[in-house]
């Protein structure tokens, strides 16, 4: 079968590999759609400390059964369209067992520790079906939606931690996939009031605009974002800000533009050889500010994006812009990395 497979940074192939067999306790799918994201550019540039080489490389993954194991629980038939987790906890640790599986101190994650979606077939580990990580896709909801289903769970974790009320200000840095996605989930599910989309790429944030809405857009390569957003809410600031993009001054910037009480999620993970940033430690102690941390999900997560897509209540197939067929792979990082879609698919 046809995969993508990373041996080193800078170093990926694309080549035929032996299909896969099913353990008795694994289930073996036909991948349909594995979606990509900034990860995947970062991991042909930088590798990962915990990806195993070779290694079939994609994480968001829908696909159709082909064959269950004789030892797997639950009531799987070949021809079933699943979605698949791709963080994958372990179950059994502190943190697991209180409930906080977004945060497992063992985790593993699909296309790093196990062979990912880059690729005809794929097996779907006894670790993933432990801990429910495979998911029915709802009647309706077509594989590519599914697939977007993974960082839609990493955005409902990260905005359930900030009570987000009717009626909030709510500003999002980065006008990516992710970032359109905090737009939807604040709006549809939290019912957000105005809604602020932050971006220095003038295409990117045109091209999201017009797919998500948000109530305004601040080019932050033209004004300064802080002064614009004080401006824009009367010198009170925003009650919620979200950075949606690995950069360093966004994070310095939310905390300068939150709103007494505000709440902030760093989001985006910033580069390992710069993970730093100044800290107006009085601007959080005097306006009593919450910052908090978010990168994964949980596979809850993952079941709530997938009931959200089929109500429509957060919609994300115009999300989708470009699809890319498998042997065509190798031409979705510089799509992604130019911000020329808003999502990117690869279809096998």
């Amino acid at each position: 079968m046809l995969a993508l497979r990373f041996y080193a940074p800078g170093d990926l192939r694309l080549e035929d590999v032996p299909e896969p067999e099913c353990g008795p306790d694994e289930v073996k799918i036909r991948v349909r759609n594995c979606s990509t994201c900034g990860t995947d550019v970062k991991i042909r540039k930088n590798g990962h400390v915990n990806l195993t080489p070779p290694r079939i490389m994609g994480h968001e993954v829908a696909g159709e059964i082909v064959e269950v194991g004789r030892d797997v629980v639950g009531d799987w038939q070949p021809g079933d369209r699943v979605q698949v987790i791709a963080a994958v906890p372990c179950g059994e640790c502190h943190e697991c067992r209180k409930g906080w599986m977004a945060v497992c101190q063992r985790q593993t994650s699909v296309g790093y520790q196990y062979d990912g979606g880059f690729a005809e077939y794929m097996i779907v580990p006894s670790q993933v079906l432990k801990v429910d990580g495979l998911n029915r896709i709802p009647d309706g909801v077509g594989f590519a939606e599914a697939s977007a289903a993974e960082p839609f769970a990493c955005a409902i974790n990260a905005q359930e931690q900030l009570g987000i009320e009717e009626g909030d200000t709510v500003v999002v840095f980065g006008a990516g996939p992710i970032g359109c996605m905090h737009v939807r989930i604040a709006r549809g599910v939290h019912k957000a009031g105005r809604i602020i989309m932050v971006d220095i790429n003038a295409d990117r944030l045109a091209m999201s605009a017009q797919a998500v809405n948000p109530d305004v857009v601040v080019n932050a390569s033209e004004v300064d974002v802080v002064d614009e957003i004080m401006r824009l809410t009367d010198g009170r600031g925003a009650d919620v800000v979200i950075t949606a993009t690995p950069a360093n001054v966004t994070q310095e910037q939310a905390v300068a533009m939150a709103a007494r009480n505000g709440r902030i999620s760093f989001f985006g993970g910033l580069p390992k050889t710069d993970p730093t940033i100044t800290l107006d430690s009085n601007l959080v102690h005097y306006r009593q500010l919450h910052i908090h941390g978010a990168n994964g999900s949980a596979p809850e997560h993952n079941r709530r994006a997938l009931a959200y897509i089929a109500s429509g209540e957060v919609p994300v197939k115009d999300l989708i812009t470009c699809t890319v067929p498998l042997k065509d792979v190798m031409d979705v990082f510089g799509i992604v990395e130019s911000g020329r879609a808003i999502k990117v698919t690869v279809e096998p």
